[in-house]
């Protein structure tokens, strides 16, 4: 055999094998992020997901009471009992209070019955917000820069009910980018407007930098939570006018390949660009995309508006 055809055919058959291995990453990933789609639904569909939420109160100074009577400041779905409690504000502090009568039998609060308490509300942060159940409500009071709320929610909500699958561009895997991870040291901060008129402020490690069609972006992300190795976007795309949320979408990465205080990459997969939880209920309090997150690009991957 002539030494070009040897040559021809090694370099196809070197070529075949990459083709494969690029074919079977593509695979992999693409049944990975289907799995992870799946995953947002039923994390979605949870008894305490964000289909439940049916209920956002504004306290105001001193006492309101809540139940389902209508003698209540604070009046909830009629499953509830008539005198719930009384949340009273004074300050920054929220106490619990008995209604007349006494805190209703199978009213808890984290599991226990009832009783006076100060409730710990942590600001723009309820995870560790007192739970407050009857029957199918959950509650929990809410801080959001100088106001406060009752979240109310209910695992038999109507949208619950009435869930019909979440909705998904077709998968694109040229919207996976790397792009070039640039520390701030020392962090910087921006304060994040939310879609109820209130703001608070988030820490920025740095900035990621990508590339898409030939140009150059640049997208900051937030710490939302400085005990996870997590990275926060908010951001919007012109997409928002047509196909997507028009609010924004959020995307959670991990850390950079060399931790935040260094230089190093980080892959940036659009196709996992989710809905706030805004899109789903007018009662949540989402935050709103800094400047610098709103790209005069289409995204035109992850998830569709919900609604349409």
């Amino acid at each position: 055999m002539r030494p070009w055809l040897i040559c021809a055919l090694f370099a196809a058959s070197i070529s075949g094998q990459d083709a494969a291995t690029i074919s079977a990453q593509d695979a992999a990933w693409q049944e990975e992020l289907n799995d992870w789609r799946a995953r947002q639904a039923v994390e979605l569909q949870k008894p305490d997901g964000w289909f439940t939420l049916v209920g956002l109160e504004w306290l105001h100074p001193g006492d309101n009471s809540f139940g389902s009577g209508h003698d209540n400041q604070i009046q909830l779905p009629a499953e509830a009992p008539p005198h719930l409690g009384i949340l009273r504000l004074e300050g920054m502090t929220i106490t619990l209070r008995p209604p007349p009568g006494g805190f209703p039998d199978g009213f808890l609060i984290n599991g226990r019955p009832a009783n006076p308490q100060t409730l710990v509300t942590d600001p723009d942060s309820d995870k560790n917000n007192p739970r407050l159940t009857t029957g199918s409500l959950s509650m929990y009071v809410i801080h959001r820069g100088d106001r406060y709320a009752l979240r109310i929610k209910d695992s038999k909500s109507a949208a619950l009910v009435r869930f019909h699958g979440l909705k998904w561009f077709p998968p694109n895997v040229k919207y996976r980018v790397t792009a070039r991870w640039i520390p701030y040291v020392p962090p910087k901060s921006t304060t994040l407007a939310t879609l109820v008129g209130t703001a608070y402020s988030q820490p920025v490690p740095g900035a990621a930098e990508f590339t898409l069609a030939g140009k150059t972006y640049r997208l900051e992300p937030v710490l939302e939570d400085p005990a996870e190795a997590k990275l926060f976007f908010i951001l919007r795309d012109t997409t928002s006018k047509s196909t997507t949320y028009g609010a924004c979408r959020f995307l959670y990465t991990g850390f950079p390949d060399r931790g935040l205080a260094q230089p190093g990459k980080l892959v940036l997969d659009f196709n996992r660009l989710e809905n706030p939880p805004c899109a789903y209920t007018p009662y949540a309090t989402c935050p709103l995309p800094p400047a610098r997150n709103r790209l005069t690009i289409p995204l035109p991957v992850g998830e569709k508006r919900y609604h349409e």
